[in-house]
Formats: structure tokens, sequence, C-alpha cells
């Protein structure tokens, strides 16, 4: 057992955007982070990640970045992020800056200067390739709808965006870039932040052949298998952390879309000398359908305990998990994979927390997850600010693979503005976010869901997370111990065990709206339990050989 700082912290996501506006312009913004600093540390919480803050057009609100040096206007200024730094410190909080180095914004200085000239001393900084008898190089179909090339008339070549046109790639292969990136990232540290969030990060190396993608009856092909994990990842990743993050105490987290357990390995393995953890996305993609999430349908739960059994199986030995319901590209947890009617929204919730806090990992906390925020139904397509669904509409509809109530189906389920619309502070106009007109409606049920009801409420969401987290900060078994899975074939309980040394945790979750009988396996022998958490009133005495769950029902126990 090597112990780790990060891997002892609970990790809580910022989109600043739609955290707290502090000047009235409906955007959120650093000082307004600042302004809620005391919140997060009566929660717990021991780092910030930051979605992006620097200087942006706001294609993709802020991963598209024109200059990784400077504030984006609307956020404020450097001061400001420099006395939210300081203040976060005071507070006995890390911030993790978000790391976006797949691509920039077209409105990058390099990428000005690369455009200008084939003979520029920075073409090579993106992905530039010929057409084919007058089409784009490869079929490979982008992120945000349409097709991966870009044409570019004035040197007679496409450049390539596995996002928005607006998102050019940045070529890895070249040295000169990579060079800059690191130089960047030690700006960053110097500063005084503590670790990095990587956007994307396994899609850094491409596949210098660059073949078309197979088609899936989709109108674009599919270039996953020449970008994700390629060819030079591992040399990228290893030259990164030699170079860079090797000489400072970090925190690095690798989003990566399509890596598997085993690959993870080859990431966060100790002696790999890469990242301390990646996010993958193997169980926020149960229920897709044939076009993906824009296609959602049922799920299994024991799907669910599947992905997060291989998972924490297979890096048990070496390696370190992230734990994550929900993010800034993710619906709400409560909405996706609990019960957000008003019956089971706060039970549900304290389960989800439950079960994910007691996993083995560093688990993430997503803005507004820690008082119960659920999805929005916004009526009109025109409501929504998120490029992918906009695209997405417009593609699907033109296409008619969808009809227009079809796509605006899933963009309620699936859709990104889910965890886009800005945090309830309280049951004030706006809910509290700002004074003026937010950037993105507010969810209508912010009266009843906000900060203030639930840090007032002491049976509230909120105060179940502070319970979590205290009790993970308590008992190095909840970071540590080993996992095995219980009954895995039942599809309303998720139950497991934690082991180490001589101590054992019993975690048993419902997550159905139906009442489920636990039984007990014959070989867990104890001789005395201790309740630690539960989300019902429940009877400390009560016998736990076969016992009825209540909906959504969540209950830790230590053995002896």
């Amino acid at each position: 057992m090597e112990r780790k700082w990060w891997k002892e912290s609970v990790v809580y996501q910022i989109y600043p955007r739609s955290f707290k506006d502090s000047n009235g312009d409906g955007i959120g913004d650093i000082k307004g982070i600042t302004q809620k600093l005391a919140h997060l540390q009566d929660l717990g919480i021991d780092v910030i990640w930051l979605s992006p803050v620097y200087k942006s057009p706001n294609d993709d609100n802020g991963y598209d970045i024109n200059d990784y040096r400077d504030i984006m206007d609307e956020f404020g200024t450097m001061s400001d992020f420099d006395e939210m730094l300081e203040e976060a410190h005071k507070h006995n909080i890390k911030i993790m800056l978000d790391l976006v180095v797949n691509h920039t914004s077209d409105e990058h200085d390099w990428f000005f200067e690369s455009r200008s000239a084939k003979d520029s001393p920075y073409r090579d900084y993106y992905i530039w390739r010929p057409g084919k008898e007058g089409k784009p190089p490869t079929n490979w179909g982008a992120a945000f709808g349409g097709s991966t090339w870009e044409y570019d008339p004035s040197t007679d070549e496409y450049y390539l965006h596995l996002f928005s046109k607006k998102q050019p790639d940045l070529n890895w292969e070249n040295p000169d870039l990579r060079k800059e990136v690191y130089d960047m990232m030690v700006y960053w540290l110097d500063k005084g932040v503590d670790g990095f969030r990587m956007d994307v990060v396994n899609f850094i190396s491409k596949d210098q052949r660059f073949l078309d993608g197979t088609m899936n009856g989709t109108p674009y092909g599919n270039g996953g298998p020449y970008y994700m994990n390629g060819p030079r990842i591992h040399e990228f990743m290893q030259e990164m952390n030699r170079e860079v993050l090797s000489k400072y105490d970090t925190i690095t987290v690798g989003e990566m879309p399509g890596v598997s357990s085993e690959e993870a390995k080859l990431y966060t393995g100790s002696a790999r000398n890469e990242l301390d953890m990646v996010f993958h996305f193997e169980h926020v993609d149960i229920g897709n359908g044939r076009f993906g999430k824009w296609t959602p349908g049922p799920w299994k739960l024991t799907d669910l305990k599947t992905i997060f059994s291989r998972w924490q199986v297979g890096l048990e030995e070496d390696g370190w998990n992230s734990l994550y319901w929900s993010n800034h590209d993710q619906p709400r947890a409560i909405s996706r994979f609990g019960n957000d009617c008003e019956e089971y929204r706060v039970i549900s919730g304290k389960m989800l927390a439950t079960c994910l806090h007691m996993l083995k990992g560093t688990p993430y906390i997503y803005q507004g997850e820690e008082i119960g925020m659920t999805n929005v139904t916004f009526e009109s397509i025109d409501e929504y600010r998120d490029i992918e669904s906009l695209n997405v509409y417009r593609d699907y509809t033109e296409s008619k693979h969808l009809t227009s109530q079809e796509i605006m189906h899933a963009i309620h389920e699936r859709g990104r503005d889910n965890a886009r619309t800005p945090v309830q502070w309280s049951k004030e106009s706006n809910a509290g976010f700002t004074t003026g007109q937010p950037w993105i409606a507010v969810n209508p049920n912010y009266k009843v869901i906000n900060a203030d009801a639930a840090v007032e409420d002491k049976d509230s969401i909120y105060h179940y997370y502070k319970k979590l987290i205290k009790l993970r900060k308590e008992n190095l078994n909840i970071v540590y111990g080993k996992y095995e899975l219980l009954l895995a074939d039942n599809e309303q309980i998720y139950a497991f065990t934690r082991s180490l040394n001589d101590e054992k945790l019993l975690i048993i979750c419902n997550f159905s709206e139906e009442q489920a009988l636990f039984k007990l396996p014959n070989d867990i022998k104890f001789s005395d339990k201790e309740l630690l958490i539960a989300n019902y009133e429940v009877n400390p005495d009560e016998e736990i050989a076969a016992f009825s769950l209540k909906p959504y029902e969540a209950r830790v126990y230590q053995l002896q």
C-alpha cells in the first residue's frame, strides 16, 4: 500500500461559466469561485478541478484556447486567478487546471501562422493534408458533427479537427510543439497550481497513415482506431512526465475516451511514469443505442457492476481509479443512474454517493451533485447552448436519421447542458447564481433544490456527502482496501466488500425503486458489526444475514 495524497483526496469539479457570477453579467467567473471557497471547505473536498479558464473565443465553452497564458475576459483577470489560487490554498484546497492540448482555437497565434503558408515555421504545429480526388483526406466524422477535416483554400490543404472546425488538432509529432506545451505547463506549476486534468489526452498521437474508418450506418467513418491510444501515446506521456510532472508534486488525470482497464495500467502503473489516473467512459456509455447516446435505451445494473468490477480488479495491484458519476459533459447523476422524481431524488442521490465513494479510487464530485441537482427539460432547441447538442439536432433532423422529437428526447436525457445549467445557490431570482440574465436558463426546480436549503436541512444530500467524505478521511480501508463483488447476478442490488488487513467493510446499495431482498453470502463471517452510514433510519442491531432493502436504500457496515 503506497500512500499518496491524491489517492486520499476528494476532487470537486467546477465548470466556471455555471458556478457563480460575481459581477452580474450572467456568466460565472473566478471571483465567484473565490466567494464560494468556504462552502467547498465546509463540504470537505481537497482539490478543485477547474474546467478551462484560459483566453478563448468560446466556440466550445473554453475548450478552444487561443492563449494558454491568459484568462478569459468573461471570467476575470490573471490577478483574479492568483487571488483565487492563494485563497484556495488558505482553505486547504488544491487547484487542478484543465490542460487542453489535443487542439487549440483556430484563433490561436500558432494557427494564424500555420495557415498563412506551407513554409511557415508553425505549419507543422497542426495537422495538414492534401485532399483525395476533391474530398477530405479521410472519411472520419467529428465529435460535434460533420467531417474532421476543414478545407483551407489559401494553401489548398485540409486541417484536422476531431471536434469543432474552430478546434484544429495540434501535431504532437513535432518536438517544437511539444516543448511549447511543456513550457506552458511549467508556467502554471510555477504559479502554484497543483496538477492537471488532461482533456482527451489519449487522442494526441495519431496513426500517421490516416486511413479511412469503418461506416456504421452513419454519415461518416469511425476514425477512433486511428487516433485513440495511438502509436506514440506512451512515449509522449512519459516525455511529459520526465520533462515536467516528475519535477513537481502533482495530481494528474487523463480524460481517455475508448480506454480499457488493461490500457489504463500502462497509463497509471507506478513504474510507468505517466499519469496518476484516467477517466474512462464505459459506465457512462451504458444504455447507448444505434447512434450512441442520441438513441438512449434502458440499462442493466449487472452491466454497471461488470464495468466497475473490471476496473476495480484490473487496477487492484497497480494503477489507480478515478470515480465519477457526472461531469460537465454528462447528464446529472441522479437523473441518469438514480431517480429524480420528488419521492426518490434525495434518497437515490445518497445511494449513488454511497456506492461511488465506497469504491477504490479517487472520487470526483461535479458541482451541484452535492445538493442533488437534476437534468433540465427545455422545450425548445433554441434554449440550449451546447455546440454538440445544437449540431447533432441539425445533423440528425436534416439527414432524417431521427425526428426532432426523438433527438429532443435524447438531449433531455443525455445532453451536456444538463450539467451546465447554473448552480442553484438559493431560492432567490436565478437561483442566486447571478443578478443579471444567466447565459443559460436556470433549472426551474431551483426553489426546492438549492444550496441554502440543503445546508439548512441536516438530512439533506449535502450533509450526507459531508459524512461520506469525513468517513473516507478517517478510514484507510475506504481508500486502499481490496474490492470484492457480491451477488454479481442481482439486477437490483450492488453489494461489495472492501478489505484491508483485518478490517472489512460491507457496502449494500439498492439501485431500484422496488424493495430488494439482500442475503449475505455464507462465506462472509463476522462476530460484530457497526453501521457506519445509511440513507434510511436503520436499527443498528438488525440482523443482516437476510433483510429487505427499501427503494434506493444504501448501508455501509464495518464487520469484525
